[in-house]
């Protein structure tokens, strides 16, 4: 049970949320004059508090036994639902190839690169992407866009929607010389809405809104992506305590993981780089430390070489390590011009 459920006051749940506390769970093991002092209210109340969260807790797990034995799953059937996944696709057909088709379902990928890489461009052409019908190949769902630093651009989205459009148009005259012609009923507009948008100006505003996708997303069934852009910026910023900082980062990122297996959705978090000092010298590393770096199911790190854009497979379970060359165009993410001209040459 997440802590907004709790029947407590409203304020009590925001000064709980504030602290890092998320879940039931995660006030398992505090102290009642620890948890006082955290919250800036009295051991009395405090005590009330975690008095409450032991009685829902115990509820909870009294009225989950069963379905914790029952849902038991053979590797057989998981590798077969690993292997019925759909993508979604970059528009980059050397970014997908490394990536195994695209940005997988069912899990979190963390993209990071340094300002100016295309992190927004990549998390607004998926966003887009993931509307694709089934009948050209996509998975005909809508996205959530969450934004923190309000660097969603409506104009490039309405550009993107534009450009993928007329891919589709393009594969649909390919298609029709086999006499399979496939009717496309989309316009801009009708992408654009499907991009339920949300503007987030605080960690507190972000994790509140992480709490309640489950039920968002539960009333919209067709969401099969959440981008958060950038899941950093507010953690950078308005944290001291580094101890509270990871406690929140974790509880956040479980809560996106059981989203992505639940409802068989992508989850995009995109990152900023900082500079790591590590043996002497500095090196660029994605922002939020170490521990952060073990909390998502696939890592892409995203740099300059000389000119070219590259994207490289820092971490994945199911993937091998590997680079490929994209780019940035008027019409959204695809091949670099180099590799464009390779193809061309040969």
């Amino acid at each position: 049970m997440e802590i907004w459920r709790l029947p407590i006051s409203a304020s009590q749940r925001g000064k709980l949320i504030s602290a890092g506390y998320t879940s039931l769970s995660s006030l398992s093991s505090i102290s009642s004059s620890d948890l006082a002092r955290e919250l800036k209210v009295s051991e009395t109340e405090a005590m009330d508090i975690l008095k409450v969260a032991l009685h829902s807790r115990g509820a909870q797990t009294s009225n989950a036994s069963c379905s914790i034995v029952e849902g038991a799953q053979s590797a057989w059937d998981m590798l077969h639902d690993e292997e019925s996944l759909m993508h979604i696709t970059t528009s980059s057909a050397d970014l997908d190839s490394i990536l195994g088709g695209g940005i997988h379902c069912k899990e979190v990928t963390e993209i990071g690169g340094v300002p100016g890489i295309g992190k927004t461009q990549l998390g607004i052409q998926i966003a887009v992407n993931v509307q694709i019908p089934h009948d050209f190949g996509g998975l005909g769902g809508k996205a959530i866009y969450i934004d923190t630093e309000g660097s969603f651009m409506v104009e490039r989205a309405f550009q993107i929607a534009e450009a993928c459009i007329e891919d589709m148009s393009e594969y649909n005259r390919f298609l029709r010389k086999d006499f399979q012609e496939c009717k496309i009923n989309m316009k801009p507009e009708d992408i654009l809405e499907n991009i339920f948008y949300f503007r987030i100006c605080s960690y507190t505003e972000q994790i509140a809104l992480i709490n309640y996708l489950d039920k968002f997303i539960s009333e919209h069934k067709d969401v099969k992506l959440v981008v958060v852009d950038s899941v950093t910026f507010h953690f950078r910023q308005d944290f001291d305590d580094m101890a509270l900082r990871t406690r929140v980062l974790t509880g956040m990122a479980l809560k996106l993981m059981n989203l992505a297996k639940k409802f068989s959705l992508a989850v995009v978090l995109l990152n900023q780089a900082t500079i790591k000092h590590t043996e002497g010298s500095f090196q660029l590393a994605l922002a939020l430390g170490d521990s952060w770096s073990h909390t998502c199911t696939n890592r892409i790190v995203l740099y300059w070489n000389g000119n070219e854009r590259y994207a490289y497979i820092d971490k994945s379970p199911s993937l091998r390590s590997a680079s490929a060359a994209y780019s940035v165009t008027v019409r959204g993410i695809r091949n670099s011009s180099s590799s464009c001209k390779r193809i061309k040459m040969m």
